[in-house]
């Protein structure tokens, strides 16, 4: 008789499917480097914010330029994320996923020569632009390779980092800002350190096994998968599907993915447009609610709730169910701006409490953002699904950004904070007719 063999850990996962795979050091690997889009995301707003500040009297900016300034790379995250969304579904995700940061980089260098504010909304747009198609890309590849349980653990912690991008943007940027008038260079091209190591961390990352199945390329995702996630990964149920072309955005929209398409347009805009335009011109936001003596300190504390907020989101999402707590986000967000628009002039205490309590559940409930997207749509649509919800929401966040200054000059704040409102409510009841529940769904 032949002596017994060892068991491997290999062995282990034979009959393993690959969405319930154990957790690995890759699946972490692919998650920190997705990071990177998310960080360069709120860093890039968070430092465009303070320079502004500097900028406008210098280049004696009004409030038209200013607007499209803060949301010039809203408007490249959108342009981004929709074509390069749609190119990932067709080429693979892993060139362009290396390719978006190399174009971030360097536009974020040359922002410190620009001599005139169409050079800086030229650069900014292509920095939108590499950032949206990481957008698309991202979490794609994570929600292509980390198994379902704990799929929404990892794509939640995405848009935690772009909290931490934003509120190190608020540090650094309020240092620099007082060493000279031309310190705001300095300030957005800090923006290629993250981008260049980014960059030359991800290189070697491998194709996406799904798309490569989803292509016929089954023996290249047989070699992938028992390189990085282990031998014996029983595959069969993924290449067993029918194997269709990508669609593209027309499939989006047909029978099949309409709802889901028009629910993720809609409760991802509903959401977005109020935390940019907010958070793009928070020191406005500040004198606004009664802080303009003490601003520092309000603003310090407001990013310290968004850094709370964007962690304890992650253990809502371990929590509830994805349809629960986008709901009772949308309506606790709702009732205390709704108070903010209706008596901007109550107590300060009260009305600096709600905001905070806006800017908790604010960064909480965007932990979804990077998580119901990619659960939406099956391989072939992925990254055109998740690209084109991105990029409209950037869309709209883009345009809420340029208009929040021009609206508050012209039909004052709290008239400005009550439009702002009606668009959460159209989130909430968008969400309670429409949200399909996606947790611990098997991906297609």
């Amino acid at each position: 008789m032949l002596p017994s063999k060892k068991s491997s850990p290999s062995d282990s996962q034979t009959s393993t499917g690959f969405d319930d795979v154990p957790l690995n050091r890759f699946h972490l690997k692919i998650t920190a480097l997705t990071f990177g889009a998310n960080f360069s995301d709120g860093y890039h707003l968070g430092t465009i914010g303070i320079a502004l500040a500097a900028i406008a009297p210098q280049m004696h900016l009004g409030a038209a330029w200013q607007g499209l300034l803060g949301a010039s790379a809203l408007i490249g995250i959108f342009a981004g994320s929709i074509a390069l969304g749609w190119l990932g579904d067709r080429i693979g995700r892993q060139l362009l996923y290396l390719l978006d940061f190399l174009l971030i980089a360097i536009a974020s260098v040359l922002q410190f020569f620009v001599t005139g504010p169409v050079e800086l909304f030229v650069l900014r747009l292509l920095i939108g632009i590499g950032i949206g198609a990481d957008y698309a890309l991202g979490p794609t590849l994570v929600a292509e390779f980390v198994p379902r349980k704990h799929r929404g653990g990892m794509l939640a912690s995405l848009t935690v980092l772009w909290t931490v991008g934003y509120v190190a943007a608020y540090f650094l940027g309020n240092y620099l800002v007082n060493l000279g008038p031309d310190a705001w260079r300095w300030l957005l091209m800090t923006g290629a350190v993250p981008a260049v190591l980014v960059l030359v961390l991800r290189i070697g990352t491998p194709e996406s096994p799904r798309w490569l199945i989803s292509k016929g390329r089954i023996d290249e995702a047989r070699a992938i998968i028992a390189k990085y996630i282990g031998k014996g990964v029983d595959i069969e149920a993924i290449a067993a599907e029918p194997n269709e072309n990508a669609g593209g955005y027309r499939e989006l929209f047909g029978r099949a993915h309409l709802k889901k398409t028009v629910f993720g347009i809609v409760f991802y805009n509903c959401q977005v447009i109020p935390y940019f335009a907010i958070y793009t011109f928070l020191p406005i936001m500040l004198v606004k609610v009664g802080f303009g003596e003490d601003e520092f300190f309000g603003n310090a504390l407001l990013n310290l709730f968004l850094l709370a907020g964007g962690i304890g989101g992650l253990w809502l999402v371990a929590k509830l169910s994805r349809r629960r707590l986008l709901i009772w986000s949308f309506v606790v967000l709702t009732a205390s701006l709704g108070v903010i628009s209706l008596w901007p002039d109550g107590p300060i205490p009260l009305i600096f409490g709600l905001f905070l309590i806006f800017t908790f559940v604010m960064s909480a409930s965007s932990n979804l953002d990077q998580v119901y997207p990619p659960e939406l749509f099956p391989t072939e649509l992925r990254g055109s699904g998740v690209g084109l919800l991105n990029g409209a929401s950037r869309l709209g966040s883009a345009a809420g950004t340029f208009l929040l200054p021009i609206a508050i000059s012209g039909i004052g704040f709290g008239t400005s904070m009550l439009c702002l409102t009606a668009i959460l409510l159209i989130g909430t009841l968008t969400t309670v007719a429409m949200a399909p529940e996606t947790r611990n769904l098997n991906l297609k």
